[in-house]
């Protein structure tokens, strides 16, 4: 198993433009099999305890709008194999008529239930199948899609590194500003992470992330 070091090149504003670069770090075996056996034990666990809030979630989506409970799209992953990342849905089943857009803080095309469970990251729940079934992990960088992986590498070269490790339903950039940050800034906190992976730094994103669920800091 590799690891990442990320080398940040000068940034202009101007050219809007960085290089990451890839390194070797040491195999974590005994990390991975912890990482992975939390996992399931908590996708297990938090699925079966959060069943009514669930259940509760996906008759207001039901009855706010037209449209399917659950919103599938395919993201990748790690080593950009692509899975299909479950959501409850947030927005109008039209959002994307005029193609893919990043989400934006007011963003008009979210239901009013939608604009909700975004805030309170409710909508992220079904994602707990995803990790229980190891397309991801609680931890790592957010899965994006592969046309925002094209698009962020033609001036953020290296972005596709973060591929080297499990998405996460939450991560370092999660909670450290999430949404606001620019996909320039986020690559940075996601390779410090995938670098400084550890059992202490996972928990540290799981505590944190648990505070942003109440304070709605970084959603959209």
């Amino acid at each position: 198993m590799e690891t990442l070091t990320p080398v940040r090149q000068p940034y202009s504003p101007a050219i809007k433009e960085y290089v990451i670069e890839l390194a070797v770090l040491k195999p974590q075996p005994v990390y991975l099999f912890v990482k992975r056996a939390f996992d399931i034990l908590v996708s297990v666990c938090a699925g079966s305890v959060l069943l009514l809030p669930i259940a509760l979630v996906a008759l207001a989506v039901r009855l706010d709008s037209e449209g399917p409970v659950i919103f599938r799209q395919e993201r990748l992953g790690k080593g950009g194999k692509s899975f299909t990342m479950y959501k409850f849905r947030s927005m109008y089943i039209d959002a994307e008529k005029n193609g893919p857009q990043w989400a934006d803080r007011d963003d008009c095309r979210c239901t009013r239930v939608g604009r909700f469970i975004r805030s309170t990251r409710l909508d992220e729940l079904p994602q707990l199948w995803n990790i229980l079934t190891g397309d991801m992990s609680l931890v790592g960088p957010r899965p994006e899609r592969a046309c925002f992986y094209e698009e962020f590498e033609t001036y953020i070269h290296g972005f596709r590194h973060r591929l080297a490790v499990q998405p996460g339903l939450t991560g370092l950039a999660q909670v450290s500003g999430g949404y606001d940050l620019l996909p320039e800034e986020k690559i940075i906190y996601d390779m410090q992470y995938i670098q400084n992976r550890s059992i202490a730094m996972d928990l540290k994103c799981i505590f944190k992330t648990v505070r942003l669920v109440f304070t709605h800091e970084g959603a959209r």
